[in-house]
């Protein structure tokens, strides 16, 4: 039975949403992915609904791109507010991307009671060096290496939407070798989550 139904079934009223929050190509999709896989909830990804469109149009800009991002946003939204009470959803995004007045009127319409936050920090060297690694695999119509000047800047005044209790995580020594632990991150969810209940 998935996480989902058995929540329901219990009785859980509203819906529950785990934002993984950081800059761009501060590790948060990987993170989300691998928090999708140790808990089984459904992970909603911007870039996931995104990159279909940047696949099949030609010549996007920046401000264009800008405008996907909005509306795959509120697709995430949508998605959420139709389904049934008793889901939980990870949301991977840069969050700060749209106001957090924004944020917080999606939620409110989705039907979201309870809100955590996983944000990954990162510095502004380390985030420029992933950046640069990334832009030769990245669609068309995304960002390129311009952006990093402007990247390093936000690496140094992003800050979590904070909505809900947030766990942070540094991204900057992780890689292969010394990977997030997720365990420890899921099990924070848990508590975070049976604790707001209380």
């Amino acid at each position: 039975m998935s996480e989902n139904r058995s929540a329901a079934r219990n009785g859980f009223a509203g819906k529950r949403v785990i934002l993984v929050n950081g800059i761009p190509a501060s590790g948060k999709s990987r993170l989300a992915v691998e928090l999708s896989e140790q808990s089984g909830w459904l992970q909603l990804s911007l870039d996931g609904i995104k990159n279909p469109f940047l696949q099949r149009l030609q010549n996007v800009d920046r401000p264009f791109n800008r405008v996907l991002g909005q509306a795959s946003y509120q697709v995430i939204w949508d998605i959420v507010a139709g389904a049934p009470d008793g889901s939980t959803f990870i949301v991977d995004a840069w969050f700060g991307f749209q106001p957090k007045d924004v944020l917080h009127t999606y939620l409110q319409q989705a039907g979201v009671t309870q809100v955590l936050e996983i944000w990954c920090q990162i510095d502004a060297e380390r985030v420029a060096e992933r950046f640069a690694s990334r832009v030769g695999e990245r669609l068309a119509g995304h960002v390129g290496a311009e952006y990093i000047p402007e990247l390093k800047i936000l690496a140094g005044n992003a800050q979590p939407m904070a909505l809900g209790p947030v766990y942070s995580v540094d991204q900057n020594n992780v890689d292969e070798n010394r990977p997030v632990n997720i365990v420890v991150i899921h099990e924070w969810i848990i508590n975070s989550f049976h604790t707001q209940t209380q």
